[in-house]
């Protein structure tokens, strides 16, 4: 009778530190991903002339599109530090777990997306 090796589940790594700016880095590249066919098609409509493109543009002063541009400002500043914060623990500057690096990677995210939106106006 042959044995199966079963593996339970050991979730505890999901409550540290690391997991979740690795899911917030993860989430980010993803959500970032799913704009750039938007943008591609956006800049596609150019090419076709000024009045098309003056028509697409005319739906970002719709509050949900203000919204989506700050997000995606938010993604870019999160993504953008949590993949610096990767290349520093990859070569080996970075030893072990520093809660408040991924905090201020949080907030220097949350500062640049509040940022935009005070010089955007």
């Amino acid at each position: 009778m042959s044995q199966k090796s079963t593996r339970q589940l050991d979730f505890r790594g999901r409550a540290h530190w690391s997991y979740f700016a690795y899911y917030l880095h993860r989430v980010s590249g993803l959500l970032l991903a799913c704009f750039l066919p938007l943008h591609f098609f956006l800049l596609s409509r150019s090419l076709k002339g000024e009045a098309e493109l003056a028509s697409y543009l005319k739906l970002t002063d719709f509050p949900i599109f203000k919204f989506g541009e700050w997000a995606l400002v938010t993604l870019l500043a999160l993504h953008l530090i949590g993949g610096a914060r990767l290349l520093v623990i990859e070569f080996g500057v970075w030893k072990g777990l520093r809660k408040a690096w991924i905090q201020m990677a949080v907030l220097g995210s949350l500062v640049c997306g509040g940022l935009f939106l005070i010089l955007s106006r």
